[in-house]
C-alpha cells in the first residue's frame, strides 16, 4: 500500500479564491477587510512566517498591515498597541506572531487581543467557545487539520484519533475539534509510555510535537490517516516533519507532507478566520 497524498497547497488555493469571493463582496459594500499583524524582534522564522501571510493577504485582495517592532520593546508598549488596535474600527483581525521576547508573557499577550479580532484562536474566549460549540474562531493549524480531513471526506464519526502533542496551541484544540466530530480521541506526547501502542490503534493519527521521526511505519495501523503537523530540518537542512515520510506513506491509507501540507492550510484559514472577522463586523 501507498499511501495518497492529502495536497494542502491546492486545497489553500482553493481556500484563497473562496476568500478573495467573500472579499470582493464586503469591499463593494465599502468594507475593506483589514488583517494587522504584530511582530517583535528579529527571529528569523518569525519573519519568513510573517512574510507569508502579509502575501497571502494581499493575493486574496484582504489589506495586511505587518507592524515591526523592537525586541526590546517593553511588555506595557505591546498591550497598549494591542489595546489600539482593538479599538480601530478598520482593523478586523488581529495576530500577534509567536514566539514573543522571553520578557513578556505570551498568554497576557493573547488575551489582552479582543476576542473578535483573534483570527489566531488562541484567545480564552475562543477556546471556550469550542468546547461548548458556539460560534468563535478556531485555531488556524488545527481547523486546516480538519478541513484537509474533509477534503478527503473522511468521516470521523466513531473513528479514533490519537493527538500526538499536547500544546494549547495544536495538541488540545485538535482533540476538542475531533471530539466535536464525534471522534474517540487520545492525547499523548513524544514520551508517552508504550506510544507505539496508542498510534497502532488509531485510525487518524495527528503528529505535533517538532520532533522528527516521533512516528514511524511501525507505528501506523495500515490505513490509517497521518496528518504531519511538524517543521523541522533534516541534516541536509531540508525541510521535513514530525513523521517519517517515506516508510509511513508506505503503510497509511492517507498523509500529508511537510513542506505543501498543514503549513498552507494554517496560512489559509487564517485568512478565513479574518474575512470571518470583517463579515461579521460589517453585520
Amino acid at each position: 500500500m501507498t499511501a495518497q497524498i492529502i495536497d494542502g497547497n491546492a486545497l489553500a488555493r482553493r481556500i484563497r479564491a473562496e476568500v478573495a469571493g467573500r472579499t470582493a463582496a464586503l469591499k463593494a459594500r465599502g468594507v475593506e477587510p483589514h488583517l494587522a499583524i504584530v511582530l517583535v524582534g528579529v527571529d528569523p522564522a518569525s519573519q519568513v512566517y510573517v512574510k507569508h501571510k502579509a502575501n497571502d493577504s494581499e493575493q486574496t485582495g484582504l489589506k495586511a498591515t505587518l507592524e515591526r517592532y523592537p525586541a526590546d520593546m517593553t511588555e506595557a508598549e505591546l498591550l497598549a498597541r494591542i489595546r489600539a488596535l482593538n479599538d480601530d474600527p478598520r482593523v478586523h483581525g488581529i495576530l500577534v506572531q509567536l514566539p514573543l521576547p522571553k520578557h513578556m508573557g505570551s498568554q497576557k499577550v493573547i488575551e489582552t487581543i479582543s476576542p473578535a479580532k483573534d483570527v489566531d484562536g488562541f484567545h480564552v474566549a475562543s477556546a471556550g467557545a469550542l468546547m461548548v460549540g458556539q460560534p468563535g474562531f478556531w485555531p488556524c493549524t488545527p481547523h486546516g487539520c480538519l478541513k484537509m480531513l474533509d477534503t478527503i471526506g473522511y468521516d470521523l464519526k466513531g473513528k479514533h484519533a490519537v493527538v500526538i502533542g499536547r500544546s494549547n496551541i495544536v495538541g488540545k484544540p485538535m482533540a476538542m475539534m475531533l471530539l466535536g466530530r464525534d471522534a474517540t480521541v487520545t492525547i499523548c506526547h513524544s514520551r508517552t509510555a508504550n506510544l507505539k501502542a496508542h498510534t497502532l490503534q488509531a485510525d487518524v493519527v495527528v503528529a505535533a510535537v517538532g520532533k522528527r521521526n516521533v512516528l514511524t511505519a511501525d507505528m501506523v495501523k495500515p490505513g490509517a490517516v497521518v496528518i504531519d503537523v511538524g517543521m523541522n530540518r533534516n541534516e541536509e537542512g531540508k525541510l521535513c516533519g514530525d513523521v517519517d515520510f517515506a516508510g509511513v506513506k508506505e503503510v497509511a491509507g492517507w498523509i500529508t507532507p511537510v513542506p505543501g501540507g498543514v503549513g498552507p492550510m494554517t496560512r489559509a484559514m487564517l485568512l478565513v478566520n479574518t474575512i470571518e472577522a470583517a463579515e461579521r463586523a460589517a453585520r
